[in-house]
């Protein structure tokens, strides 16, 4: 690591080394290039312990990582890779390493932590001992190369408080996480909620500070990476809403409902009535204009308000090829392999 870049976060940030020595990393990726590359370049000095863990990499991502002194794991084929068994594999040798750790921060290969985060978020964690989990906000480093970019710039922009879940990068608090067994290894998505409700479950408060926690690198450029970024999320709910129903099972009727049902019934009840059935598509525009709404209430522009009540609108479909594909593989003992979008 660069040490005026070193120097630079600790100055910018006011980071105490006290606050760091609490604090392990782990950070993990596939195939990340350049992306991985700034990761590691903006993690600050004097933290207890950076691991890096590898799912099959084909380029230099393991070197990099070496040369930065991070403690490096590497996945073999054992088992299929996830998100899931990357951040256990990575925290299960942090402790190894460094037993006595407090808290671990997450951080996927394709962020950069923000100055000021690290200590802000242990501030919080060691103020109030309920709260397992920290997370920020998550902003797009190329918010406005595409509109798939933007909308996910749009997607990180969530309430402060407490929140229902984290996303991959947060900062948690290690008894809690050993307590709670971990992230479930299998799930190819949505494995972070999953842990939340499991936290919460265990009287754990999981909290969104008014802070920025780091910049997310998304690349996506072309329509077929938001689709198959949709269908993993239609996957995902899936299979939550089979393990904890009254947490997920009404996201997954939704999207089933908007994106199967309400399309079905007015295609169907065109064929008896003349076409008039196709009036009920009418609730389609109904819909995005109350996510318009309620958006630019929250203080969205115009703009980007339109563009994500677009997205939401649209994305029931792809979703519900995610939820299909999920029941196909559950009927035949199949599971999925990684959704890669990049």
């Amino acid at each position: 690591m660069k040490a005026e870049e070193q120097a630079k976060n600790r100055e910018g940030a006011g980071e105490c080394d006290d606050d760091l020595r609490r604090v392990g990393v782990v950070v993990i990726g596939r195939n990340e290039g350049l992306r991985l590359q700034r990761c590691f370049d903006t993690l600050p000095a004097g933290l207890q312990q950076v691991v890096y863990v590898d799912s099959g990499s084909t380029d230099d991502s393991v070197g990099q990582a070496m040369r930065r002194g991070a403690e490096v794991v590497a996945l073999d084929m054992s088992t299929p890779f996830t998100a899931a068994r990357a951040r256990n594999a990575g925290f299960r040798r942090l402790l190894e390493l460094q037993p006595g750790t407090e808290f671990v921060q997450f951080v996927d290969g394709d962020c950069e932590l923000l100055p000021g985060w690290l200590p802000g978020a242990v501030a919080a964690l060691a103020s109030e001992p309920d709260v397992a989990v920290a997370c920020g906000r998550l902003r797009e480093r190329f918010r406005d190369a595409s509109i798939y970019n933007r909308l996910c710039d749009l997607e990180w922009d969530g309430p402060v408080g407490d929140v229902f879940a984290c996303g991959g990068n947060a900062m948690m608090r290690v008894r809690a996480l050993r307590t709670a067994g971990g992230f479930t290894e299998r799930l190819i998505g949505g494995e972070e909620p999953e842990l939340c409700v499991r936290l919460r479950s265990q009287g754990h408060r999981v909290v969104r500070l008014a802070a920025d926690m780091a910049l997310h690198d998304a690349a996506m450029t072309r329509f077929g990476q938001w689709w198959k970024r949709a269908v993993r999320y239609g996957y995902g709910t899936a299979e939550l809403a089979g393990m904890h129903p009254a947490a997920f099972r009404r996201e997954a009727l939704s999207l089933i409902g908007w994106g199967l049902v309400w399309p079905a019934v007015a295609c169907g009840t065109a064929l008896v009535t003349g076409g008039f059935g196709l009036l009920l598509l009418a609730a389609y525009p109904a819909r995005w204009l109350k996510i318009l709404v309620r958006r630019r209430a929250e203080g969205t522009a115009v703009a980007d308000a339109a563009l994500y009540a677009s997205s939401c609108v649209v994305a029931s479909w792809p979703a519900v090829l995610g939820i299909a594909k999920f029941r196909w593989n559950k009927a035949r003992g199949r599971r999925a392999t990684l959704f890669e979008y990049k």
